[in-house]
């Protein structure tokens, strides 16, 4: 069969998982236009501020309408996150002190926390500090519940962190409906255990917060899902105040806190990017649909299936094949707007123990909401792509790598 016809007949099958789709994205944009008007969102709130950035009134109302949308009692949304990593970073070294465990309840967390953790030597890490860390794997992509009770019962554990997203690993991602069954159990042991959840590529998928079923955290990276590919960069915190008060003063200096931190022209990109988001979430899920219907047609492996549920962003495509892994996300970079001319070839990258392909042909620079792909140069050689701010251009890239993969060879 030819691809044009393997895409079309691929968009039939999935009419009524875009539908659904389409019906999120209509709940989401609801929820962020009455976040707006609740806070009267005007012209004046997308002025900057400079220097120690006081009564920036466009950063704070940004903090509020975050903290309503995800359920929180405050947000911390900076410009000076440099990423999601960043974030759960501050939050580790904000919430941690000597002599602390945390404990990490989805197995081995992203590469780039390695070395935050002490998991890879670092002497700036948490190790350093003298905080230890301890970790569960997930059993047949479950929680560990009578494991994770087990360590409650026998040690004092000061935090749970809990991965959504699948990072670089075979698992599958954690949906809110696990997160709040393991939550329960969690709380029948330890009300105290501070529940922090990383809820990168997972924000505007599922209808219902982290927050609401029981976390007291939830962290995240603005160029992904939030951002809609307009913020340039940035990350957000939102829990509870306590919590997250203790982050602000990690990130800028006790004292201080929120208080301070200009936002150097990033209001109106976040304010606008938050408003797109529910659009440009939808169509990342529709590009990620069609290509696990149309790679599975082709006879790999892709998770999640077309027609599962999905609980973030990104798609699973399994090549088994160094070459093929290799030549997909270069195809992804020559379809992509911006440095299509580039050629992504494996090597070293900060954080990361394997060399890496990465193809990210954005406006802003590593950006993953817009359409990337990378993975890790080791086995099974999956693809973990991500995004595609318009359904249409993620079609275009999908039809073309294609074709020059397995039409014209």
């Amino acid at each position: 069969m030819k691809i044009d016809e393997l895409i079309k007949k691929g968009e039939v099958a999935c009419r009524d998982i875009f539908k659904q789709i389409a019906d999120n994205e209509y709940y989401f944009s609801s929820l962020v236009l009455e976040a707006f008007h609740k806070y009267n969102v005007s012209e004046a709130h997308f002025n900057m501020t400079t220097g120690y950035g006081y009564n920036d009134i466009g950063r704070d109302v940004i903090e509020k309408i975050y903290a309503e949308i995800f359920k929180g009692e405050t947000a911390l949304v900076r410009n000076q996150f440099i990423s999601g990593s960043h974030a759960l970073t501050v939050a580790l070294f904000g919430l941690l002190r000597p002599s602390d465990t945390m404990l990490s309840i989805t197995g081995l967390p992203y590469d780039t926390l390695h070395e935050v953790i002490g998991i890879k030597d670092n002497p700036s890490s948490l190790k350093s500090f003298g905080i230890n860390y301890e970790q569960i794997d997930l059993v047949d992509n479950k929680f560990d519940i009578p494991k994770i009770k087990e360590v409650l019962q026998t040690k004092k554990i000061k935090l749970i962190e809990i991965q959504r997203s699948k990072g670089y690993s075979t698992r599958k991602s954690i949906s809110i409906k696990d997160i709040e069954e393991v939550i329960k159990e969690i709380r029948k042991v330890d009300t105290n255990v501070i529940i922090m959840v990383d809820n990168c590529y997972c924000e505007f998928v599922e209808k219902t917060s982290p927050l609401e079923v029981g976390a007291d955290l939830i962290v995240g990276s603005l160029i992904k899902n939030l951002g809609a590919s307009l913020a340039s960069n940035g990350a957000y915190i939102v829990g509870k105040d306590e919590l997250v008060q203790l982050c602000s003063e990690r990130l800028n200096l006790p004292g201080e806190g929120a208080d301070v931190g200009p936002s150097l022209g990033a209001n109106k990109s976040f304010l606008q990017g938050l408003y797109f988001a529910p659009m440009v979430v939808a169509n990342s899920l529709k590009i990620a649909v069609i290509t696990s219907y149309v790679m599975e047609q082709l006879g790999y492996q892709v998770e999640p299936k077309y027609n599962e549920n999905r609980v973030d962003i990104v798609e699973n495509i399994i090549f088994n094949d160094r070459d093929k892994l290799i030549k997909y996300v270069q195809g992804i970079q020559k379809y992509s707007p911006v440095d299509s001319n580039s050629l992504p070839i494996p090597g070293d990258m900060p954080g990361y123990d394997d060399e890496i392909i990465m193809a990210s042909g954005s406006f802003t620079q590593g950006s993953s909401i817009e359409l990337s792909c990378d993975g890790p140069l080791r086995s099974p050689y999956i693809a973990y792509q991500q995004g595609g701010i318009s359904y249409m251009y993620g079609k275009i890239a999908l039809k073309n790598i294609l074709k020059e993969l397995y039409e014209n060879n």
